[in-house]
């Protein structure tokens, strides 16, 4: 308690991700029609699953959550973006720090279970078919996503209290475009082993959780694909999990590379790549993968089309 009451700072100066006017303009615009098309995509997902009737199954119900995941965890980091990238002061109050770290970790991290439920689901699916209804009723769908929010508040609690009890006592100047945990950490007045520790530990079990359930299920997929005896019986069964696998290995992949990489190897260029990547690319590419690759949302579309134009 005594460190913790040391914190003076009111505030905090990001520095965004760069200085050269040049590349300011290009990047405004480019992050502006990333945020447009993420916007756009993540919503028009979530309504085509809430209108169509022949999208109300469990993989849909998931996947709207994912959507919402994904917009609101770039949401809670691109428009300040946008807002700051002109300024010469880029400055977030300590508040507002806090808070953007925390909504961040909770979205993020939702997003990280939201997709661990998915392949549960697909799991279901395509290794119990006949049953796949029973298992996966309403019920059970929404006893899920409670637990991944759940899951993400607490996440998010550990992460954010973690980070923001340190002693802050000046600089005050984080070298990202978001308060993120590494840079925050940076700049506090203590020595932030424990804390890296703990968030650690919070990340490797809970991911470790996460991805052994993705593993498992795909594990039984494999082996039941397989088995299938035509051609056509497998394509189709795996073309239901290509999608979603290809969600997984690029959230998981740039996260673990981001919070389970030696502090050794931490590079602020490098970082704010990746993390642009990570708030930015995955929540936009996300909803394309979704409505390119799943047919039955292309054909639900399709026929509406139709109608209306016929």
């Amino acid at each position: 308690m005594e460190e913790g009451n040391q914190t003076s700072v009111s505030e905090f100066i990001l520095l965004g991700v760069t200085n050269d006017p040049n590349v300011q303009i290009f990047l405004f615009i480019l992050f502006l029609l990333i945020y447009i098309v993420t916007a756009f995509g993540n919503i028009g997902i979530m309504v085509i699953i809430m209108v169509f009737s022949d999208l109300q199954s469990p993989m849909y119900f998931f996947l709207s959550n994912l959507s919402a995941s994904d917009l609101c965890y770039s949401t809670v980091v691109t428009p300040k973006l946008l807002h700051d990238m002109f300024l010469q002061k880029k400055s977030i109050s300590f508040i507002g720090c806090a808070l953007q770290l925390y909504l961040f970790a909770l979205f993020a991290s939702t997003e990280c279970y939201i997709l661990s439920a998915m392949a549960y689901d697909r799991y279901v699916a395509i290794c119990n078919p006949l049953m796949y209804m029973v298992i996966m009723n309403r019920t059970r769908c929404i006893f899920l996503v409670t637990a991944v929010y759940a899951g993400g508040f607490l996440t998010a609690g550990i992460h954010t209290s973690t980070t923001i009890t340190l002693p802050f006592c000046g600089p005050n100047i984080i070298n990202h475009f978001y308060c993120d945990i590494p840079p925050l950490m940076d700049l506090a007045c203590s020595d932030p082993y424990i804390n890296k520790n703990i968030i650690f530990v919070v990340v490797f079990v809970l991911g470790f959780i996460s991805v052994t359930v993705i593993l498992a299920s795909y594990t039984y997929i494999f082996f039941t694909i397989i088995k299938i005896q035509s051609n056509e019986g497998r394509r189709k069964a795996f073309s239901t999990c290509t999608s979603h696998l290809s969600c997984v290995s690029m959230f998981y992949g740039t996260v673990f590379f981001m919070y389970l990489r030696p502090a050794s190897s931490y590079h602020v260029t490098q970082n704010k790549v990746v993390s642009v990547f990570y708030t930015m690319i995955i929540p936009m590419v996300n909803p394309i993968i979704y409505s390119l690759r799943n047919s039955e949302v292309n054909v639900t579309v399709r026929s509406y089309v139709n109608k209306l134009l016929s």
